[in-house]
């Protein structure tokens, strides 16, 4: 069974920024992705990244501002996040999906998840 633990969180004025990480706890996996639930509102795909971290997909919402990245010989993702938005204030997950289906893979296709790490955009 895959473990994922998120770091990076925390309170961040607008326009600023922040860097999330997952760990995986072993390479069988094929692709992670992050997602977030926002207050009142259900949990939405943020962005993805295959294994080897040449494909990856960011959201609309997020393209311009958001990066994901992998690190190289590692199981740690990360999702650096620029000029953050109040809309932007959520928990943010990462999860695990061993079979690879895609970019766009729906949350119930993945099958590990972390615990969540809260983001919060405020002045």
């Amino acid at each position: 069974q895959l473990q994922l633990v998120e770091s990076g969180g925390g309170l961040v004025q607008p326009g600023g920024s922040l860097t999330l990480s997952c760990t995986v706890s072993s390479d069988t996996f094929s692709i992670i992705g992050w997602f977030r639930t926002a207050p009142g509102k259900e949990r939405e795909p943020v962005a993805a990244i295959s294994k080897s971290g040449a494909s990856y997909n960011l959201e609309a919402p997020v393209k311009d501002r958001f990066r994901i990245t992998k690190e190289e010989h590692s199981n740690t993702i990360f999702l650096q996040m620029n000029d953050l938005k109040s809309e932007d204030t959520a928990v943010y997950y990462c999860a695990a999906a061993q079979r690879f289906a895609g970019l766009l893979m729906t949350e119930d296709e993945y099958n590990a998840w972390g615990q969540g790490t809260q983001v919060t955009v405020s002045s």
